[in-house]
């Protein structure tokens, strides 16, 4: 019986990691606060796109955490569900299609926010709004959805 009950909350604990709902920044500057509210200090500021996992919620603030680790909370109205990564690596290649053997369009460095496309076979269509770039990138170099 302990068996069971171990395995039934092994599978509740990583079914909610896997549906843990993800954000993205709908304003094009937003404060991320320390706290749920305006009172707070602004620890970061995030651009437009850029990918958050919801921690929880309280009120009308998200408590939030990015591809670094780092925590905070945003305004609930300011986070849309618009699919969005975000490079995690240090550089990566985009390329002209879903594998190495397709030509290398463009590189990015960590931190640069995709907007995401279309998924394929381990790989991900991606575009960059501000310099209208298209290209695939292979998804385990992105955090995001």
């Amino acid at each position: 019986m302990k068996r069971f009950g171990l395995a039934v909350l092994f599978l509740l604990f990583f079914t909610s990691i896997a549906n843990a709902k993800m954000v993205s920044i709908a304003a094009d500057l937003v404060n991320m606060r320390s706290g749920p509210g305006e009172k707070y200090s602004v620890v970061w500021e995030l651009g437009k796109g850029y990918p958050l996992k919801v921690l929880e919620t309280k009120g009308d603030w998200v408590k939030v955490i990015d591809y670094e680790q780092d925590t905070g909370w945003i305004f609930k109205s300011l986070v849309n569900r618009s699919p969005h990564l975000i490079v995690k690596k240090k550089i990566v290649n985009i390329r002209s299609g879903p594998g190495t053997g397709y030509k290398i369009v463009r590189k990015a460095q960590n931190g640069v926010v995709f907007q995401t496309l279309e998924r394929k076979s381990g790989w991900v269509k991606v575009k960059h709004e501000e310099e209208n770039v298209v290209g695939w990138v292979m998804r385990s170099l992105l955090w995001g959805w």
